[in-house]
């Protein structure tokens, strides 16, 4: 398998595609208005707490306070982080390249519920945003400081190291944590990532000397501010991305921009010189996603409907509280068996969801009506399908079975908003809901207004502001609904087309005097 990142930059924004074989199999991007946060530190001051939720929300100079659950703070706060669990841990990275910690059963001893630190308004508090503002949501941020590198995570006033559970050999693991436990400085934990595997132990050290000194100057920083205040400002997303996602399956980067390709060479020489010459800068005549046919995979991400193989199709809809995928079989139907049929349109939707939520960076609960299967054996091949595919994703998913109803719930992990709420906006003219009135209704509103201005009042000529689409609605027929009201309610109508206007919603204005009449007789 051939694996690519390829990188395009304008000067309003920078998308990142990685591809296997061709195929989108990552994308991410980057915008200067809303950068991103994952990652970042700030010295913060309490702003309430609520035991009642088990959270506090702290000020760090946003528009919404940052929420702090009391299971992201540790005994230790005042020294930053405390991490419970033993000290020889096996650790799973997350897509941002923080560590998930789980300890080995053998030697975890019985765990006490922690004891939350006593938490009081006006407190200071240092902390780190671990997912960012979805919708009118603040950040979530973590006491537990993390400082991620090329190899290592660095865990401020903690004791413990872990290994990444993706690296499998076991004398590989054995040779790396006798490393980290040479190398780590006392009073301070340390996280061997997947891409660390096979490094000698002076990359390991160029890697933790490099967070040392990230660390010092955060220490400083943090004492010198008065809070809110930005300490630490992660990687932005394209570099960050090199860091935690460029590994050896990777063949090659290829960047359209000589800044950001001096910017990840330079980057990468310092953390890993042996692999800084497969950046390459491309130009592009027709751009550089056009060339690698991304641009034309990427269009499908926005749409609602996304086609299968075999001529099925999933839709995919976004609620305020979760996201439902409907499966359809769509013209397919090779066998004369609508089991084996059913099963097959399943099976394509199933590696297509897993990918889709992936590429859309889709996260919270989904909810994913498969075309109904009578044979049980049948469900759990879609339900072990599914497992399969997500074991590709770095962010936690859960999958429930199939229930009766032909409907498997799932959760994955949300960091940021995914890339439809990213790139869309909602639309001026249906509010998001993707409908707008019809003109029947639109002329039953408008003839409801008139009764009651034509029993209260004796003007007999007014001006009529909308949008020009519903205006045009109002003068469509042979016999226009516009003539037909002047002629019952004995009116002269006047109608002036305002761009600014709803499609949905009308101003009614006196054409003598130009008063404004709406709300008079609404």
């Amino acid at each position: 398998m051939v694996k690519e990142i390829i990188i395009n930059s304008t000067s309003s924004q920078t998308r990142v595609a990685i591809t296997e074989d061709g195929n989108l199999a990552d994308f991410f991007v980057d915008y200067p208005e809303n950068r991103r946060m994952v990652g970042d530190i700030y010295l913060g001051r309490i702003a309430r707490v609520l035991p009642g939720i088990r959270a506090a929300f702290i000020d760090i100079g946003m528009k919404h306070d940052a929420f702090l659950h009391f299971s992201d703070i540790g005994e230790r706060t005042q020294q930053l982080q405390d991490m419970l669990g033993d000290e020889d841990t096996d650790v799973d990275e997350d897509e941002e390249g923080n560590e998930n910690v789980s300890t080995q059963a053998k030697t975890e001893p019985k765990r006490t519920e922690p004891q939350i630190p006593t938490l009081k308004k006006g407190q200071e508090i240092l902390i780190q945003i671990i997912k960012e503002p979805v919708s009118n949501k603040g950040v979530r941020v973590t006491s537990s400081v993390s400082l991620p590198g090329r190899f290592c995570v660095l865990l401020p006033y903690d004791n413990k190291v872990g290994i990444s559970k993706k690296i499998y050999d076991f004398k590989e693991r054995k040779r790396l944590r006798h490393i980290a436990r040479q190398i780590v400085p006392e009073n301070y934990g340390l996280i061997i990532r997947t891409v660390a595997a096979k490094q000698d132990e002076e990359i390991l050290k160029d890697d933790l000397k490099n967070l040392m000194k990230t660390w010092e100057k955060i220490e400083k920083e943090a004492k010198s501010q008065t809070p809110p205040a930005l300490v630490y400002q992660d990687l932005n997303t394209t570099v960050s991305v090199i860091r935690d996602l460029f590994n050896s399956d990777i063949s090659k980067i290829f960047v359209d921009s000589k800044k950001l390709h001096k910017e990840i060479k330079n980057y990468l020489e310092l953390v890993q010189p042996a692999i800084a010459e497969k950046v390459e800068l491309y130009k592009s005549t027709y751009g550089i996603f056009n060339t690698f046919k991304v641009e034309e995979q990427i269009k499908t991400l926005m749409g609602r409907k996304v086609s299968l193989p075999s001529g099925g199709y999933l839709i995919i809809e976004h609620t305020e509280a979760m996201v439902v995928i409907d499966v359809n079989s769509g013209k397919y139907a090779k066998s004369k068996d609508q089991e084996t049929n059913s099963l097959k349109t399943d099976l394509e939707a199933s590696r297509e969801i897993a990918r889709q939520l992936r590429l859309r960076d889709i996260g919270g609960i989904i909810v994913v009506d498969f075309i109904d299967l009578e044979d049980d054996k049948n469900r759990k091949k879609v339900y072990d399908e599914l497992k399969k595919e997500f074991r590709k994703d770095r962010a936690k998913v859960s999958v429930l079975p199939m229930s009766d109803f032909g409907l498997i719930q799932i959760t994955r992990q949300r960091i940021r908003q995914n890339i439809v709420q990213a790139i869309k906006e909602v639309c001026p003219e249906c509010h998001g809901t993707g409908l707008l009135t019809k003109s029947s209704h639109l002329v039953y509103d408008l003839e409801s207004w008139l009764k009651k201005f034509r029993r209260k009042s004796r003007e007999r000529s007014i001006i009529i502001k909308s949008h020009p689409s519903t205006i045009a609605k109002i003068r469509e027929g042979k016999i226009k609904s516009l003539f037909k009201l002047q002629l019952k309610y004995l009116v002269k109508i006047t109608l002036r087309e305002d761009a600014s206007m709803s499609a949905d919603t009308f101003e009614f204005y006196s054409a003598k005097t130009g008063h404004d009449l709406t709300q008079e007789f609404d």
